[in-house]
């Protein structure tokens, strides 16, 4: 029985490190690779518009309707104590801090990080990264470097547009709904910006970004079994994605405002 149980127990365990295994040597060979020539710029801009310009609507909606969400919800709360004015301030905290670098990551990671595993598994699966291989192209600078570097620096910069879009809908709602004096909303909300708040939106984004394109390669890399395997690969980026997303996204908070 013992032995029974311990072999049940042992087989996910040794499975689970020796994934965990293969993932920190991909990511490894990933991160090299960002640094060292040759550095194929075509494949990095468009991977830039793929997951910047492209990523601007669904990123531009969520946030817009966050920061909505959140000066209602703000008010309605609020009024109790008699504290309405400091609607402005928990808007500008939470969007910048919070709502603007993940729900703008969740996002992108079922759009891009989905798109990424699709991509590279059809890739893997029609060995055409072996094809790669054999014209000595470097599959890790050619399909993974380029998506990397382009997410770790374009979603701080989507991140930092949410911002602005999100606090201009707790702005609307503010000043058309709730009756809030749009001088008065305004200077409440600069009055209380600082420059830690955008800071930490930043770096979540960036790590975010690496979480994403990461995740993304990972699975599509490795798939395998066809269409089934791609469709896995697919659900897998995205799931786990979402996860570390969420992970890391208390660890960051913990280091920028634990006491």
């Amino acid at each position: 029985m013992i032995q029974k149980f311990l072999r049940k127990l042992g087989k996910p365990l040794v499975k689970f490190f020796s994934s965990l295994g293969e993932l920190s040597i991909f990511i490894v060979r990933s991160v090299a690779n960002c640094f060292l020539p040759p550095f194929y710029l075509r494949n990095f801009m468009r991977q830039v518009m793929d997951i910047g310009f492209y990523s601007l609507p669904v990123v531009g909606l969520t946030t817009i309707f966050a920061g909505m969400v959140i000066a209602i919800q703000s008010y309605s709360g609020f009024s109790r104590f008699g504290a309405e004015s400091a609607v402005a301030s928990v808007v500008l905290i939470s969007v910048t801090r919070e709502l603007a670098p993940v729900l703008s990551a969740l996002m992108v990671a079922g759009r891009i990080g989905a798109a990424m595993a699709a991509e590279i598994g059809t890739m893997r699966v029609t060995e055409q990264i072996d094809a790669l291989t054999t014209l000595s192209t470097n599959p890790y600078k050619y399909l993974i470097a380029p998506r990397i570097v382009a997410a770790v620096i374009v979603l701080p910069l989507l991140v930092l547009i949410g911002d602005v879009i999100g606090i201009y809908g707790g702005y609307v709602v503010g000043v058309y709904q709730l009756g809030f004096n749009p001088a008065n909303y305004i200077k409440s909300t600069i009055d209380n910006l600082e420059a830690l708040d955008i800071t930490t939106g930043v770096v979540k984004a960036a790590v975010f970004g690496f979480i994403i394109a990461v995740m993304g390669c990972y699975n599509g890399f490795k798939s395998k079994g066809g269409a089934q395997g791609v469709g896995d690969a697919t659900t897998n980026a995205v799931v786990s994605s979402s996860i570390l997303i969420l992970i890391f996204n208390y660890i960051i908070t913990g280091m920028f405002f634990s006491k």
